[in-house]
C-alpha cells in the first residue's frame, strides 16, 4: 500500500501557535467618473467586531474554560481524503467546534454580553476621501480598523469606476466620440462639450481644415487631473466618427431633392468662409 506524504496546511498546537495579525476587510466602493475628476468625500457606516469589554475577550465570567473535546485542545482537526487506489491525503483545518481556539466554555460560565464569542459588534462611521485623479481599482486603506485582534487588520476600500455614458478614460486621458455630418467634415464645425465638472468647452475646426473619418483631435489640459498633482491634467481626445449609413442615405436623398429644385448647373453645397 502506497501512502502519500501528509500535507499540513495549518499546523502546530494552540500552545505553539503565534498570535497572528487579524485579517483585512475589503469593501468595493462604486464611484463615478465625475467623482474621480472632481474629488469627493463619502461617509460610510460599517460594522466590526471588537473585544468584549465585560469579559476582556475571555468569553466567560470568570475566565474559566475547558479543553475542547472536538480537537483535544489543539484547535485543529485532521481530515483524510482518498486520492486513488492505495493513496490518501491528510489535511489539517481549524476545529469547527471551538473555531480554532482549542477551548470550550460551558453555558453557565459564558459571558452574558458576548455569549462566549469574546467579541461584540460595533458600528463605526468612516469618511472615505476620493481624491482627484484616483484610478479604477485603487485602494484606500484605514489601518487598524478591521475586526479587533491582538494585531488588528485594516479596512480597505477598492474603487470601482462606473461606466460613463459619454466619456472614456485611459490613464490620465479622456476620450469622447462626436459624429460629424459630411458638410461639417468638409466645411468646418463648431459644437459644445459639457465636461465632467459642468464646464462648457467650445470645440471648433481650424480655417480650411478637413476632418477625416476616424480621426482624433487633442485638447491639452482637459483630461483627468493627475493623482496628488491636480493642477496637472492629461489630454481630452475627441474621436470623430462617420455618420451612419442610414443618416448618409437620408442626407443624399435630401440633396437630390434640392437638385430637382435647382436650375441646371447650380452649385449644391458651398462651404462658408472662415
Amino acid at each position: 500500500m502506497i501512502v502519500c506524504a501528509c500535507l499540513y496546511l495549518l499546523g502546530g498546537s494552540s500552545r505553539g501557535r503565534r498570535q497572528r495579525r487579524g485579517e483585512d476587510v475589503v469593501h468595493p466602493l462604486k464611484v463615478s467618473l465625475e467623482d474621480l475628476y472632481i474629488g469627493r468625500s463619502k461617509k460610510l457606516s460599517l460594522s466590526r467586531n471588537v473585544i468584549c469589554s465585560k469579559c476582556d475577550g475571555k468569553g466567560s465570567k470568570s475566565g474559566a474554560s475547558m479543553k475542547c473535546s472536538g480537537c483535544q485542545g489543539s484547535g485543529m482537526k485532521v481530515s483524510i481524503r482518498q486520492l486513488g487506489p492505495g493513496m490518501i491525503q491528510q489535511m489539517q483545518h481549524p476545529c469547527n467546534e471551538c473555531k480554532g481556539t482549542g477551548e470550550s466554555i460551558s453555558d453557565k460560565d459564558r459571558c452574558p454580553q458576548c455569549k462566549g464569542e469574546k467579541v461584540v459588534p460595533e458600528k463605526k462611521v468612516l469618511e472615505v476621501i476620493v481624491e482627484k485623479g484616483m484610478q479604477n481599482n485603487q485602494k484606500i486603506t484605514f489601518p487598524g480598523e478591521a475586526d479587533e485582534a491582538v494585531f488588528t487588520g485594516d479596512i480597505v476600500f477598492v474603487l470601482q469606476q462606473k461606466e460613463h455614458p459619454r466619456f472614456k478614460r485611459k490613464g490620465d486621458d479622456l476620450f469622447v466620440e462626436h459624429t460629424l455630418s459630411l458638410t461639417e467634415a468638409l466645411c468646418g464645425f463648431q459644437f459644445v462639450i459639457t465636461h465632467l465638472d459642468g464646464r462648457q468647452l467650445l470645440i471648433k475646426s481650424l480655417p480650411g481644415e478637413v476632418v477625416k473619418p476616424d480621426s482624433f483631435k487633442a485638447v491639452n489640459d482637459e483630461g483627468m487631473p493627475l493623482y496628488r498633482k491636480p493642477f496637472l491634467k492629461g489630454k481630452l481626445y475627441i474621436h470623430f466618427t462617420e455618420m451612419r449609413r442610414k443618416q448618409q442615405q437620408a442626407q443624399r436623398e435630401a440633396y437630390d431633392e434640392d437638385d430637382d429644385e435647382m436650375p441646371g448647373g447650380a452649385q449644391r453645397v458651398q462651404c462658408a468662409q472662415q
